[in-house]
């Protein structure tokens, strides 16, 4: 796997604080105690995103796949280290993501579909 990033540590630090403060708009209107949980989780959501990103390119420039060789004559080809990372990154960014959207409140009185179809029902 190559251990550089696509970006300096300057730029990953200024996409990571610039994700943060998108995601901080989002969430700004949660209460002070919802707000210091999503506070962990918005910075481990802006890392993972930013990290993610970095990936992506990685993938996209080398490939998902690698050679790899066990002993003089045993060759083969293998998911590449970057996807490997990828792969779990990803779940773990949606389920924060998914706790993240479970702090917002809930919208009451915004029709959805099961609310327009109990609306349609209950005018007959």
């Amino acid at each position: 796997m190559d251990n550089t990033s696509n970006f300096t540590k300057e730029e990953k630090d200024k996409a990571i604080k610039r994700e943060m403060s998108r995601l901080k708009r989002i969430f700004r209107d949660l209460d002070k105690d919802k707000m210091d949980t999503a506070n962990s989780l918005i910075r481990n959501a802006a890392f993972m995103t930013v990290t993610l990103e970095d990936l992506q390119i990685t993938i996209n420039r080398v490939g998902s796949v690698s050679e790899y060789q066990n002993g003089e004559n045993q060759w083969g080809t293998k998911k590449s280290p970057e996807v490997e990372i990828y792969n779990t990154m990803i779940k773990n960014h949606m389920a924060i993501i998914k706790q993240l959207s479970d702090l917002l409140p809930k919208q009451v009185g915004t029709p959805g579909v099961g609310d327009d179809f109990d609306e349609f029902v209950g005018s007959k």
